[in-house]
C-alpha cells in the first residue's frame, strides 16, 4: 500500500512543536490554512524556530521568516535543485540516512551538477548567496519540515518540484522523525478522504494503482463484498445475492480521465454525462471560456450543490445537496486526521446528504439495469453515515481501526490505523518507505508552457485571498467577508503601475490569449516588477481563470494555474 499520495506525513502539533526549522515553499500558509498558519508563527515567536519561505509573493508569512527566497514563478525545481547542489557540495547531507534507507544517490549527485549557484541564481532571480544562506540553514537545523501547497503542484512541471522536495528530505534525513517530514497542505476541506477512497482516475481505495493485475483482482473479488456490505448496514456476510456474478465484473486496467480532461471530453462527446458534485468549474478550472463552451455542448450535466452556482447554468439536472451544519458524518484533514462532525440544523428544503442523493441515484441506476427493487433488502440501502464508514474500512486497509465508535470515545486516529486496537500513525516512514528504500529522482528545470511576450508582457500568478475561499459561493453571501473583499483585486507592483500610469485602486483590463478580465488595481510591492496576482473567487467577467492556461503536468495532469502571460491595461 503506498500511504501517503498528497498526505502529511507529520502531524501539524508535532511541526509547531518539534521543527527546528520550517521550509515553506508554494503555501500562502497564514491566509489559507490560517489555523496552522498561526501555529507556525507562534513556533518561531515562542520557541525560536527558524522560518525559510520561497514565494514569488511577499506573502504575510515572510514577516515571520528568516529568510525570503523570492524565486521567479516556474522556476522551483531549479531552486530546490540549486540548493541540494550546495548541500551536497558541503558536504551538509546525512550520510547514514542516505546508505541506509535511499537509493539512486550517486546518479542523483551528478545531476545537479548542473545547479551550481551561479547558473540557478540566473534562472531564479535568487541571489546566490541568498542560496548559500538557505542550504545552511536548511541543513544545519534539524530536524527540518518541508510544507507546501498548490503553489508548486499547480504547474506542468508539478510532479518534479514534488519529487525535488522528496529529494531534499531524504538527503538530509528528515524523514520518519518528529518535526520533520514532507507535508503537503490540502486546498480543500475533506479531499484527503475522497483520494483515500479512490477518487481519482488513477488508483483504487488505499492508493493501489488500477494498473496493477493483484489490485484489480482484489476488489473483483470484492465485488460481493462491496454488494452485500451495503445492503446490511456495513457487514460483508449476508444479504442478497449480486445482480452481476463477480466473474464477469473487471475494472478498467488504465487510468481515467482528470477533472480538466473530462470536459474537454464531455465538450467532444466523448464522455458522454458529466456528475459534479460540490465543485464549480466554470469559476475554478482554468480557461473557463473553454469550461463554458465545453459544458454548452456537454449532452447532459448533472450538478449536486448546495447553491446556485455559475456552473448550474449549464445543468440539465440540479440535486441540492446539504452544507456541513445539516448533517453527521467524518471528514479526513490533511494531516490524515479522520474526525467527527455533527449535524447541528436540518436540512433547508429538499436538500438531502450526498451520501443518501448517491444512494438514491445508484438503486434507481440498478433498478433500470436489472429490475432489481428498491427497498432494504437492495444493494446502496444505507442507513448512514456509520454504514459508510463500516463498509469503507472493511475494504480500505489503512482505515479498517477506524471506527465511530472510536472517534466518539475521542481517540486521534490518523491513517494508516490497520487493527481496531492500533493507535493510528501520527508519523510515517518511521522505519521504511512504501517501496522499501526512498529513491533519489534526477529532475531538470522545464520552462513553463506560456512565458510573456511583446504582445503579453506580464507573467500572471493566482490563488487565493483570505476573505474567500474558492468558488465563493459561501463566502461571498457572508456580508462580513463581501464588505472587506467586494471585488476581484490585482496586485500590481509600483514600478510597472508607474510605467503604466495606473493609480491604486483603477479599473484595470488583464487579457491573455484565451480571454480577459476586470479588476481593481493594488499597487503593491507584494509581487516584483513583471509579475501580477490576481485571485479567482469572483464570477464572469471579473475571474482570473478567464485568463489561465489548461496546460497540464504530463504525470499528474494538474493545469498550470501559476503561469501565464498577460497584457494589463486601464480599463475604459
Amino acid at each position: 500500500m503506498a500511504f501517503g499520495s498528497g498526505a502529511m506525513s507529520n502531524s501539524m502539533d508535532d511541526i509547531a512543536e518539534h521543527a527546528a526549522a520550517m521550509f515553506v515553499i508554494g503555501s500562502n500558509t497564514t491566509e489559507q490554512h490560517p489555523v496552522f498558519g498561526s501555529m507556525l508563527r507562534q513556533a518561531v515567536l515562542q520557541r525560536g524556530a527558524k522560518l525559510i519561505v520561497a514565494d514569488p509573493r511577499k506573502i504575510d508569512l515572510t514577516e515571520f521568516a528568516d529568510l525570503h527566497l523570492r524565486q521567479r514563478p516556474g522556476t522551483d525545481v531549479a531552486l530546490l535543485n540549486g540548493l541540494t547542489h550546495i548541500i551536497v557540495a558541503k558536504d551538509w547531507h546525512d550520510p547514514s540516512f542516505v546508505a541506509a534507507r535511499c537509493e539512486n544517490f550517486d546518479a542523483f549527485r551528478v545531476s545537479l551538477e548542473a545547479y551550481p549557484p551561479e547558473s540557478v541564481a540566473a534562472i531564479t532571480g535568487v541571489a546566490a548567496a541568498d542560496l548559500h544562506r538557505a542550504a545552511e540553514l536548511l541543513a544545519r537545523l534539524k530536524p527540518m519540515a518541508a510544507i507546501w501547497a498548490m503553489g508548486i503542484t499547480q504547474h506542468t512541471t508539478g510532479v518534479l518540484n514534488v519529487l525535488a522536495l522528496a529529494n531534499l528530505q531524504m538527503l538530509l534525513g528528515n524523514l520518519g522523525v518528529p518535526g520533520g517530514g514532507v507535508n503537503p497542505l490540502r486546498g480543500h476541506n475533506n479531499v484527503q478522504r475522497s483520494c483515500d477512497m479512490g477518487a481519482l482516475p488513477n488508483v483504487l481505495p488505499g492508493y493501489q494503482p488500477v494498473t496493477d493485475a493483484a489490485a484489480r483482482d482484489k476488489f473483483r473479488r470484492a465485488r460481493r463484498a462491496w454488494e452485500l456490505s451495503a445492503s446490511t448496514g456495513g457487514q460483508a456476510a449476508g444479504g442478497t445475492p449480486p445482480v452481476v456474478s463477480p466473474t464477469n465484473f473487471d475494472l478498467p486496467a488504465s487510468p481515467g480521465l482528470t477533472v480538466t480532461e473530462l470536459i474537454a471530453a464531455a465538450g467532444e462527446r466523448r464522455v458522454r454525462g458529466l456528475y459534479i458534485i460540490g465543485e464549480n468549474p466554470v469559476l475554478t478550472d482554468p480557461d473557463s471560456g473553454h469550461v463554458r463552451r465545453c459544458l454548452a455542448a456537454a449532452e447532459f450535466v448533472v450538478l449536486q450543490e448546495i447553491f446556485p452556482s455559475a456552473t448550474s447554468v449549464y445543468a440539465d439536472v440540479l440535486l441540492p445537496g446539504t452544507t456541513f451544519a445539516e448533517r453527521s458524518g467524518t471528514f479526513t484533514n490533511t494531516e490524515r486526521r479522520v474526525q467527527l462532525f455533527r449535524q447541528e440544523i436540518p436540512p433547508d428544503g429538499n436538500s438531502r446528504s450526498d451520501w443518501w442523493i448517491i444512494s438514491e441515484m445508484a438503486k434507481r441506476c440498478l433498478r433500470m439495469q436489472n429490475r432489481a427493487p428498491i427497498g432494504r433488502a437492495a444493494r446502496w440501502d444505507y442507513d448512514g453515515p456509520v454504514a459508510v464508514l463500516d463498509e469503507a474500512r472493511s475494504l480500505t486497509p489503512s482505515y479498517a481501526g477506524i471506527s465511530h465508535t472510536r472517534l466518539e470515545r475521542g481517540d486521534r486516529l490518523q491513517w494508516p490505523v490497520p487493527g481496531d486496537d492500533h493507535p493510528g500513525t501520527p508519523i510515517l516512514h518511521t522505519k521504511h518507505f512504501p517501496r522499501g528504500r526512498g529513491r533519489f529522482h534526477a529532475v531538470e528545470h522545464l520552462r513553463p508552457h506560456e512565458l510573456p511576450d511583446a504582445a503579453f508582457p506580464f507573467l500572471l500568478t493566482t490563488g487565493r485571498v483570505l476573505y474567500h475561499w474558492h468558488g465563493g459561493e459561501m463566502t461571498r453571501r457572508s456580508h462580513g467577508l463581501a464588505e472587506v473583499c467586494p471585488e476581484a483585486v490585482v496586485e500590481v507592483s509600483p514600478d510597472d503601475a508607474a510605467r503604466l500610469q495606473l493609480a491604486d485602486g483603477a479599473n484595470i483590463r488583464l487579457t491573455s490569449r484565451r480571454g480577459s478580465m476586470r479588476a481593481r488595481a493594488a499597487i503593491s510591492d507584494r509581487v516584483a516588477p513583471g509579475i501580477v496576482f490576481g485571485n479567482f473567487h469572483f464570477p464572469s467577467d471579473h475571474n482570473v481563470n478567464n485568463l489561465t492556461i489548461a496546460a497540464l503536468d504530463p504525470v499528474s495532469k494538474i493545469p498550470e494555474y501559476k503561469v501565464c502571460a498577460v497584457a494589463v491595461a486601464l480599463d475604459a
